[in-house]
């Protein structure tokens, strides 16, 4: 720790100005400068001083029209402007001397003084251009008076935050009035104790006011700005990447928990949502083992990409399932969903196709009812993979008020495997042509993959790192595919 310290220099004349609220100030003439003093090390600037909350000093109606934009102090290149919040400006720190009798700095790295004798003055000056604030400590009986005008101390009182140091009162009021502000407390030289308590406060630093040598300050000023840029520059950050993990686990939570013990059938899913850097999409799926033993599995896919089409997806599947559980199947089911869809969409354009299978509890038969989605996909030992029934579908979910859904006989046998999926999969392109893949491409590639002896989620990776490969890149669409598999008994 250095000790840098200056004679005391005489008060210098002040050139008058107004601020851009029409209040007269007094500001130094423009000189360069740099200042550095005794710093405080191994301090934490984030104390409970960060607070934002209403300034405490008065109406307000003595706030600047510039004052929403107070809070963003600009960059510390070029000029600076501080503000110095001192009792007596004709008597007390000679900050603008030191900065004219530092000389030798270019014009551009000049800093501009204004000065406030309380915090009425300081909220009428604090406008938008101001980088820092020089605070002196010992600025306590006006500010007593100002808080207790304005009734912020009954306010305080009845406030959780237990009390403090009054000494230190100002620096917080201070620091709820500019919180994007850099804060400098001056103090004495015997007075380094409550210095290191201002810094965990909330200030950047404090100063030894009796040793302020005018290069060291304006260093230590430009110091103090940087510094809060950084610091609000990493709590930016971290809440940025506090509020992505928060949406990540909610994402994580909305997506399904298969529901399929006791029914000796294998389930895997792949789903892959075509909004950058989300985890769910407007396309959704859920299976559930239902008390009968009928295994119910359902795939669906919202019109659109966006986080609205995302939240109506989650609210059909959890439909879908209180629905399924409460016995409705086929066109009821589905003639109840397209209610719900009517009652939540935000838009009356937006539709949703859905595909449901319901597996009798042997295993061997299923119903199939299709709202404009595309057909599943059967696979048995030993023949082709092919396509179920569709000429007998519905529409899609809220295109037709009173359409209806029939629901289709399938035989499954003894051993298959059953592959649902959106469109996604499908109207991926191939190459740098017009062409898609579609649905007899997609029968041929998982036909090729099963001659490879894929199946399960080895079938799945392989068969959405093909449609990619062919798109030649990520597809723009929501992809969700699952897979059933049933041994032969």
């Amino acid at each position: 720790m250095s000790w840098l310290g200056a004679k005391p220099q005489q008060i210098p004349a002040y050139d008058s100005g107004e601020s851009p609220s029409g209040v007269p100030y007094r500001c130094a003439k423009p000189l360069g400068s740099t200042l550095a003093v005794r710093r405080t090390a191994a301090v934490d600037p984030r104390g409970e001083g960060r607070k934002t909350a209403m300034p405490v000093t008065g109406r307000p109606s003595v706030l600047p029209r510039q004052r929403p934009a107070a809070g963003r102090a600009q960059l510390a290149t070029g000029p600076l402007t501080v503000l110095l919040i001192e009792n007596d400006p004709e008597g007390g720190i000679s900050v603008p001397r030191m900065l004219e009798q530092a000389g030798g700095v270019r014009r551009d790295d000049s800093i501009r003084i204004r000065t406030a004798r309380n915090l009425t003055e300081a909220a009428r000056l604090l406008t938008h251009d101001v980088h820092c604030i020089l605070l002196d400590l010992d600025l306590t009986s006006g500010a007593s008076a100002e808080r207790a005008e304005s009734g912020a101390v009954q306010a305080e009182a009845e406030s959780s935050e237990p009390a403090v140091d009054d000494q230190l009162d100002t620096l917080r009021a201070v620091l709820r009035m500019a919180p994007a502000h850099a804060v400098l407390a001056l103090t004495g030289e015997d007075d380094a104790e409550r210095g290191a308590e201002a810094v965990r406060v909330g200030a950047q630093d404090f100063l030894y006011r009796d040793e302020l040598d005018g290069r060291l300050l304006g260093r230590a000023i430009r110091y103090a700005v940087e510094r809060k840029r950084a610091d609000l520059a990493q709590r930016q950050l971290t809440a940025t990447r506090l509020r992505a993990q928060e949406n990540a686990r909610l994402e994580r939570g909305l997506l399904p928990t298969p529901l399929l013990e006791g029914s000796g059938l294998r389930f895997a899913a792949r789903y892959r949502p075509g909004r950058s850097r989300a985890l769910l999409g407007g396309d959704f799926y859920d299976t559930v083992r239902t008390a009968d033993g009928s295994v119910h599995v359902m795939i669906g896919d919202v019109c659109g990409h966006g986080p609205d089409e995302a939240a109506l997806g989650v609210e059909l599947r959890i439909a879908w399932r209180a629905l399924t559980f409460a016995g409705l199947c086929g066109d009821e089911l589905l003639s109840t969903l397209q209610q719900v869809l009517e009652n939540e969409r935000s838009d009356d354009e937006i539709f949703a196709t859905l595909c449901t299978v319901d597996i009798a509890p042997d295993g061997r038969r299923a119903g199939l009812c299709l709202a404009g989605h595309p057909a599943p996909l059967l696979t048995r030992p030993g023949q082709a993979p092919q396509l179920l029934p569709y000429d007998k579908g519905g529409p899609a979910l809220g295109l037709l008020p009173n359409a209806r859904w029939p629901r289709e006989q399938v035989e499954l046998g003894g051993a298959w495997s059953l592959m649902m999926y959106t469109d996604g999969l499908i109207e991926g392109r191939i190459g740098e042509g017009k062409q898609r893949l579609g649905q007899d491409g997609m029968v041929e590639m998982i036909e090729a993959l099963r001659e490879e002896g894929l199946g399960g989620e080895a079938l799945l990776d392989a068969a959405v790192r093909q449609v990619r490969e062919l798109n030649g890149g990520e597809l723009t669409d929501d992809v969700a595919v699952l897979l059933l598999d049933r041994e032969g008994r």
